[in-house]
């Protein structure tokens, strides 16, 4: 029996990695320099969602062993993929708006995760306390980014970076922890061979 290609896998898990230090080093930059231009910020993040919900479908449909990671970002990834192509087409003039969406996307991201991790638990994985606290504390952080306790401009970009660094950690965690890659997986759907039997007449 053939093997399931591993390489869309491979894609998505590097992918994850790849773009959760994005999102980190990106929120860390949003913490240390809160000044920045909302044209710059904008533009950078727009990006970064459309990158990051491209990588989400492509780990929907590689099917790893697990199948936690990815289960739930067939719907997640087209958001992100609309929030960014909204947010690059204003990057100026949306930035209002980037707080509240990034704050729901990072809320339903961490509300998936709580999933994950419980999920994990079931399957095993010793580290599933790690992405359900990972996984609360972006919950929290996405919160206060919805109901934005503050008016003032450079503590919602200190709180926005906050939200970034959280959803990067977390989704670090859980590519790294949860998505199993095993060379020799079987596909879904068994392959057999049929064979007509003709029946003997007397």
């Amino acid at each position: 029996m053939k093997t399931r290609c591993t390489i869309p896998m491979w894609v998505a898990k590097t992918g994850y990695i790849v773009m959760s230090l994005v999102f980190c080093i990106a929120g860390g930059a949003l913490i240390v320099r809160p000044g920045m231009s909302a044209s710059l910020i904008g533009r950078v993040l727009g990006a970064a969602m459309i990158l990051f919900g491209a990588v989400k479908l492509v780990g929907y449909c590689s099917r790893d062993l697990y199948r936690l990671a990815f289960q739930y970002d067939l719907g997640f990834g087209l958001l992100l993929i609309a929030l960014g192509v909204l947010v690059l087409v204003r990057p100026t003039q949306v930035l209002d708006f980037l707080f509240t969406a990034l704050g729901v996307a990072v809320l339903t991201d961490g509300l998936y995760k709580v999933q994950i991790a419980l999920d994990a638990r079931r399957f095993g994985i010793s580290t599933w306390w790690l992405t359900l606290i990972l996984a609360i504390a972006t919950v929290g952080v996405g919160l206060a980014l919805v109901f934005r306790p503050w008016d003032s401009v450079r503590l919602l970009t200190i709180l926005l970076g906050a939200a970034l660094l959280a959803e990067g950690i977390l989704n670090l965690c859980v590519a790294v922890s949860t998505v199993k890659i095993v060379s020799h997986q079987r596909p879904d759907v068994i392959e057999v061979t049929s064979y007509e039997v003709e029946e003997e007449t007397l």
